[in-house]
């Protein structure tokens, strides 16, 4: 596991098939006073409306809201992509909405946040790839450590669908772990006590 001197404040997230149970594993792992943003592409139907915003606020502390176009991120919040739209996050802290073609099949699509993630805050990003059939993701994670941040991914052995976990670590991965530990992980990654900066 690379081990980080930088505090992350930005986490994204990438799922696809059987990725709502492993969201709701991962989110309710979270520290609830947690200080970063975290920002989440669930592959779904475009029929299914909030969903899955409705979905994950009963299995997290943390406040859960589906995008809308240029609205302005928060730390401790969880942002979710609407269904067929992609998201991207922009310099400035906010998070803007496309209807452009899909990529690997998929919009939204996980290579499309992870790539604007890696884009707009650099080495404070980390990129969690969970369950999923097919590859969207492992190019954006590449984008994400070719910036300085970190890629963490689970266990391809405790994924419902192991292709998207496998194909980012066929690209090269910081982490692999079981979702828990994948909270875990996250936890560290953006406490300012695991990295001995005292809370002010």
């Amino acid at each position: 596991m690379k081990t980080s001197s930088r505090i992350s404040s930005l986490v994204v997230v990438g799922s696809s098939a059987g990725g709502l149970e492993a969201l709701s594993l991962f989110l309710s792992g979270l520290d609830p006073e947690i200080r970063a943003t975290v920002v989440v592409v669930q592959h779904l139907s475009p029929s299914t409306g909030n969903f899955l915003a409705r979905h994950l606020t009963k299995r997290t502390r943390l406040p859960v809201q589906e995008v809308t176009d240029k609205m302005c991120m928060e730390a401790g919040h969880v942002y979710v992509a609407p269904p067929d739209y992609h998201l991207l996050i922009e310099k400035d802290g906010t998070l803007s909405l496309s209807l452009e073609g899909r990529v690997n099949f998929a919009r939204p699509s996980v290579d499309v946040l992870f790539g604007s993630a890696a884009r707009a805050f650099g080495a404070g990003v980390v990129g969690v790839i969970l369950t999923g059939a097919n590859r969207d993701g492992s190019v954006g994670c590449q984008e994400v450590r070719e910036r300085g941040g970190i890629v963490v991914v689970q266990d391809p052995e405790t994924a419902e669908y192991p292709t998207m976990p496998e194909a980012a670590i066929r690209g090269s991965v910081d982490g692999v772990m079981a979702v828990e530990d994948l909270a875990r992980e996250v936890n560290r990654l953006t406490s300012p006590q695991a990295h001995g900066i005292p809370e002010r």
